[in-house]
């Protein structure tokens, strides 16, 4: 999964401030740092490319400072000129600050970074890895400001990818079998009930698993046959009720 870099970087004026963190757990992560960071050189490459190819069509509509949640080892931040990032494997963080990211250990849940502190937050490849979705994606509410928006990147398990790697999970594949995979309507579900709404889409990878020759150009919507898609959510204004909540 590895692409263009980007020329340039646009940093805000200040760091956003922490609030606290918390002593993370071991992240299975830690023990395959290398080995997955080694994927975006090698078999990932060209995947990498066409997932940034199609981040980097946002990137004008999408408000600044960026946090990357599971920043992992740095590959997209750098490629999308994401300031900051959280993850909760040390080994990866390590990796992700020699790349020139502000990386430092922590989950989405934490309550790491004061409210209303960025304008956009990145979930690449990550919401499928986290044990509370709802509540990761509920802080990340809290630390958006006003108007910010949520941008998740993933394959979907309908897909023809989702559906290869939701074998290797059931096969217990080294990476794949800490995943849980979700359709398009589980995900716009799951961002309305977090306090986001608008959403847009993006899709892209439509090559088969295995079989990616090319850098395509990338599809405005949701597409099923994609093997990668991008749902970007707005925050939305608190006096807006969803049902359900109290």
């Amino acid at each position: 999964m590895k692409g263009n870099k980007m020329s340039s970087t646009e940093y805000p004026d200040e760091e956003p401030v922490l609030e606290g963190t918390n002593a993370a757990t071991r992240s299975p992560f830690d023990e395959l740092a290398q080995e997955y960071d080694a994927w975006f050189d090698s078999d990932g490459s060209l995947i990498f490319s066409n997932e940034v190819h199609a981040f980097q069509t946002l990137l004008p509509s999408l408000p600044k400072p960026f946090l990357e949640i599971g920043v992992g080892s740095g590959r997209f931040a750098r490629a999308l000129g994401i300031e900051t990032g959280i993850d909760p494997s040390g080994k990866l963080v390590e990796i992700a600050k020699s790349r020139g990211i502000n990386a430092s250990i922590g989950r989405g849940e934490d309550k790491i970074f004061k409210e209303q502190s960025f304008g956009t937050i990145f979930f690449i490849v990550t919401l499928c890895f986290l044990e509370s979705p709802l509540q990761v994606l509920k802080e990340a509410k809290r630390i958006l400001m006003p108007g910010g928006k949520v941008v998740l990147g993933l394959v979907l398990k309908d897909s023809p990818w989702g559906k290869l790697y939701r074998r290797k999970k059931e096969e217990g594949h080294r990476f794949y079998k800490h995943a849980n995979f979700y359709n398009c309507s589980e995900l716009v579900k799951l961002l309305f009930k977090a306090g986001f709404m608008g959403n847009s889409m993006i899709s892209t990878l439509f090559q088969e698993p295995g079989n990616v020759k090319l850098i395509e150009e990338p599809k405005s919507g949701y597409y099923p046959e994609a093997g990668f898609t991008i749902i970007v959510g707005r925050k939305r204004n608190s006096n807006i009720s969803v049902p359900g909540e109290g």
